[in-house]
């Protein structure tokens, strides 16, 4: 192996001259590196003296480099395909403006039937290409007359990018649910049924008010599909023209259509149900989701008994003694001493005996005792274990772990056991959308994944430009030593961004990590949100994202949540107006509690500025009150809270349907009937007229602030989950900014200390000689005299001594008679941390249970104390400045990585043909690609730390020495 420092560039290393001056102090911890990006030349880091003069040639130097780059990305733009495709586009734009004054002049009457003319000329032989620039100008003009928008000429572009049957690649806040207008409208004028696909109940329902607006005033017929619907209700709702479902009913209608017994008890448009769909967030389905399949399930055997007694055994059984677990395939072994235990308990001579089998519950039971856990996998909700997507952070109610894993979490749950069951059909969403004639499909991140969507579905990914120049700015990576230093941070720039009166949203990858960091935000009295798959918040997730972009306002979110619900800098004044008239009015339409539990809600809307409607509004909102009241108590009538937002849900979409002149008319000529759908409806457009007053204000202000700062706690390990999160700041030029922040120099620590420490046994029985080996090596000259000359028996005795203690202090924690961390560590952690805390942000899921688990926590806090610690001291004694710090930091890492990225692709090409020889010991080729192509890629991320945090630790411990090495 290579030296380590023979990986750099020697002139780039070479120590520069300080100079004396005064330096402002740093109020950025210190414990993270910075990656920018944007790479500069190793060359260019010679500039960066420590008193930040730049000479003039080099700065001409620079700025020639930045012209060249704009150059070479507008050529790049220019001889790409993706350009010429949307320049072609172009034309028909330029068709539906040629049309929109004719258009304009026709009544609302003979806009309505144009929809007829069309159908005819379908029938007459011509094509939906011939008439698509004219549908086009209808659908633009229905929807500024129904809804109040237009479509920009790149929304045109969207449409025309679905008909003929693509995916839009299309930015957050771009109108991707207006552009689908379009092409569903078009491709309904044939008759076949179209279907418009979102993620879940809420969006499909939304979209089916707002959107079918348009349609239904130009005359097609619109259908929603929702959970909870009788046979006879979806299959009238699947006959319409346009029908709007989600994807999970979707496939389950399709698969209860393939078991009914009779053409009675079909739903869907048989013999053809499928004509085309429009896919919304179409990479989340058929991607992120796509393999996984829908199960239907029939009963089978009558085992429910069976799985808590087992769930007892697994409770008696140790791993590592009675069992052992392999995390790679969550499967589990049972050693001699477990199969004899176990066999003792169930009273049994043979735990596997065909008559009496017990071994199945026995080993699901353990598998849910160690890779299925409460708030990750699963939460428990009225009785009933239900499922976390681990890629949405949604629950999905429909969803059953097969093989009988889900009866055994529900036995370690205490809950009760659903019957066994076996499949009786099933399909994968990749499959089932196999099944469109034409399909289509829309998201703001698409185009990563383009080569997968060729292969699977022959769609090409086209990347709609933007209404307007995106100006969001995406700040450089930060990567923490630690991840209680990452927490710490990610708080305080949410502090921070809050006493401006930035809007603040946090991304993370699961409920846990969200509500550590709701913990933390609460312990420094900062109101905010969390939305995650827990109950009391998923009933409010349109709200509160919808709401994201107010001042003051922040949003703790799982990085999918919210996904179709764009977040509006000054808050979205129809939600608004919405909120408003529900809290003025559902406590008289019901006396019914809502079903979901509200938590954070008040706290958050205390710092958030008032709505301050008008006297008149005020007034309209008194009236309703009172006659709601009277309504009920005159006619008897008792609304489920369920039935009381309906109400008022239909009568917004009233509001937006029907004139304002319209509405009094019900009003006047109904008034001995109680009208009191119009008199909400006028309410409604009266608040709503203050809202978008409040709304604009306050809009004005957060883009004067800077807009929507994004925040991603972790990198996923696809680039399109983060992209997703990005695109959530910027929305329609917006001003905005995000920054993702990750664990790192504390990573490589744990990975010594799991090596060489196992949290089942004793200390006496761990590889602590090898362990300090390793953990000098890396540290080379850093440590002192005093910690080099720690022995085994020292590190033994230190760690018997830790395991006695009663108590321990996290702030000034060291083990015992070792040496303390050198002072410069001071000040990371808060004050007010404590031991579990610290323990709780650290633990890994990947972290073997057992008796001295904590003592392995202790000793990795130890170590990565003194490594991080010693750092700090000696970057700080070295004199040169932070920016210098960060370019070595960052140049280090690529030049590691780039060097270790080689070798991984010449191993992956050297696997592909190796695992062609496993195909004659009957094993699968692609899948032992896979699963060591996984192996190798963990490997060479591991390998990148390690070298990366020794180089840094080598060149700034002994900088003459590593410039010796180098030029050797």
């Amino acid at each position: 192996m290579a030296t380590v420092p023979s990986l750099l560039n020697a002139s780039f290393l070479t120590p520069k001259p300080l100079t004396q001056h005064k330096t402002l102090p740093c109020t950025k911890p210190t414990s993270l590196f910075f990656f920018p990006s944007a790479f500069a030349s190793f060359s260019t880091l010679q500039r960066h003296r420590f008193n930040g003069q730049t000479p003039i040639a080099a700065s001409l130097k620079v700025t020639f480099g930045e012209n060249v780059g704009r150059f070479k990305k507008t050529l790049g733009d220019f001889t790409s395909l993706n350009y010429w495709v949307v320049r072609d586009y172009y034309r028909l734009v330029d068709s539906v403006n040629a049309l929109e004054p004719e258009i304009l002049r026709l009544s609302d009457e003979q806009l309505t039937a144009k929809t007829s003319e069309f159908k005819k000329r379908l029938s007459q032989g011509h094509t939906l290409s011939d008439i698509q620039a004219e549908a086009f100008s209808v659908v633009r003009e229905a929807a500024r007359r129904k809804l109040g928008m237009r479509h920009f000429d790149v929304q045109i572009i969207g449409g025309a990018v679905l008909h003929d049957g693509s995916i839009a690649e299309m930015k957050t806040g771009e109108g991707k649910t207006l552009v689908s207008t379009l092409a569903a409208y078009l491709n309904a004028l044939t008759g076949d049924g179209v279907h418009v696909v979102t993620v879940n109940d809420y969006l499909a329902q939304r979209d089916a008010e707002w959107m079918g607006r348009v349609h239904r005033f130009l005359g097609l017929s619109v259908g929603l599909i929702q959970k909870g619907m009788t046979a006879e209700e979806r299959r009238t709702n699947y006959q319409c023209d346009i029908t709007y479902t989600n994807n999970s009913e979707l496939g389950f209608d399709y698969l209860r259509d393939n078991l009914a017994g009779n053409s009675d008890q079909l739903v869907m448009r048989w013999p053809k149900p499928f004509h085309f769909a429009i896919v919304d967030e179409v990479d989340s389905v058929l991607i992120d989701e796509g393999r996984n399949p829908l199960l239907i399930s029939g009963e089978a055997s009558k085992d429910a008994a069976r799985y808590p007694v087992a769930a007892k055994v697994a409770e008696l059984l140790m791993r590592g003694l009675h069992y052992n677990t392999e995390l790679k395939d969550n499967s589990v072994e049972l050693t001699e001493e477990g199969i004899a235990l176990a066999e003792l308990a169930l009273e049994t001579n043979d735990l596997w005996d065909e008559n009496d089998p017990w071994a199945r519950f026995v080993m699901n039971a353990l598998k849910a005792k160690e890779f299925y856990r409460q708030d990750v996998q699963y939460i428990v909700r009225n009785g009933k274990a239900l499922i976390i997507n681990e890629l949405t952070g949604r629950v999905e109610e429909k969803r059953r772990w097969s093989e009988g894993i889900h009866q055994a979490v529900e036995a370690k749950e205490g809950l009760k056991i659903q019957a066994d069951s076996v499949v009786v059909a099933q399909i994968t969403y990749q499959s089932l959308f196999k099944l469109y004639p034409k399909l289509s499909g829309m998201t703001g991140t698409a185009k990563t994944e383009e080569r997968e969507f060729l292969k699977m579905f022959q769609m090409p990914v086209i990347e709609v430009p933007t209404n307007l120049p995106n100006i969001r700015k995406d700040l450089a990576i930060q990567a923490f030593a630690t991840a209680s230093g990452k927490w710490e941070y990610v708080s305080q720039e949410v502090e921070y961004m809050f006493r401006q009166g930035r809007p603040v949203l946090v991304g993370t990858t699961s409920v846990e990590n969200s509500e550590h960091l709701s913990d933390l935000l609460k312990e420094r009295n900062i109101p905010h949100n969390v939305l995650n798959a827990r109950p009391k918040y998923a009933g409010r997730e349109a709200e509160i994202i919808a709401q994201a972009g107010r001042k003051y306002a922040i949003t703790i979110s799982t990085n999918m949540a919210g996904r179709g619900t764009d977040i509006i800098l000054g808050g979205n004044p129809k939600m608004l107006a919405r909120e408003i008239i529900e809290d003025s009015l559902l406590s008289f339409l019901t006396r019914e509690a809502p079903n979901v539990e509200i938590d954070g809600m008040e706290i958050s809307r205390k710092v958030l500025s008032k709505i301050k409607v008008g006297p008149s509004s005020m007034a309209l909102l008194v009236k309703a009150a009172l006659m709601a009241k009277y309504v009920g108590k005159s006619e008897g009538k008792s609304w489920t809270y369920q039935e009381a937002k309906s109400i008022i849900s239909e009568s917004v979409e009233m509001s937006q349907s029907m004139p304002l002149k319209e509405l009094q008319k019900l009003i006047d000529e109904q008034s001995e009937m109680y009208p009191l759908g119009p008199s909400i409806a006028i309410t409604y457009l009266s608040v709503l007229k203050d809202c978008e007053v409040h709304c604009t204000k306050e809009g004005s202000e957060v883009k004067r602030l800077g807009g929507l700062h994004v925040i991603g706690t972790s990198l996923h390990e696809s680039r399109r989950i983060d992209n997703q999160l990005r695109g959530r700041a910027g929305r329609q030029g917006d001003p905005g900014s995000t920054r993702f922040m990750v664990r790192y120099m504390q990573a490589v620590v744990d990975e010594i200390v799991f090596a060489n420490a196992d949290p089942l046994k004793h200390p006496r029985y761990w590889s602590l000689a090898k362990l300090l080996k390793e953990f000098v090596a890396i540290a080379g000259n850093l440590l002192d005299d005093s910690f080099a000359a720690i022995s085994e028996e020292d590190l033994l005795q230190s760690l018997k001594q830790l395991h006695n203690s009663n108590s321990v202090a996290i702030d000034t924690f060291h083990l015992p008679n070792l040496p303390k961390p050198p002072d410069g560590f001071r000040g990371i952690h808060r004050k007010n941390s404590s031991l579990k805390r610290w323990l709780a942000i650290c633990s890994d899921d990947s972290t073997k249970n057992g008796r001295y688990r904590p003592m392995i926590n202790l000793l990795r806090k130890y170590l990565g104390d003194i490594l991080i610690a010693s750092y700090l001291n000696i970057v700080q004694e070295s004199g040169y400045d932070d920016v210098y710090i960060k370019e070595i930091e960052r140049a280090v890492l690529v030049k590691t990585l780039d060097c270790f990225w080689r070798d991984h692709l010449v191993n992956m090409n050297r696997l592909s043909s190796a695992v062609n020889v496993r195909s004659f010991g009957h094993r699968n080729p692609l899948e032992e690609y896979k699963i060591d192509g996984c192996r190798f890629f963990i490997s060479m991320l591991s390998a990148t730390r390690r070298l990366t945090v020794e180089s840094l630790l080598h060149y700034w411990s002994s900088p003459m020495e590593s410039q010796e090495l180098f030029l050797s």
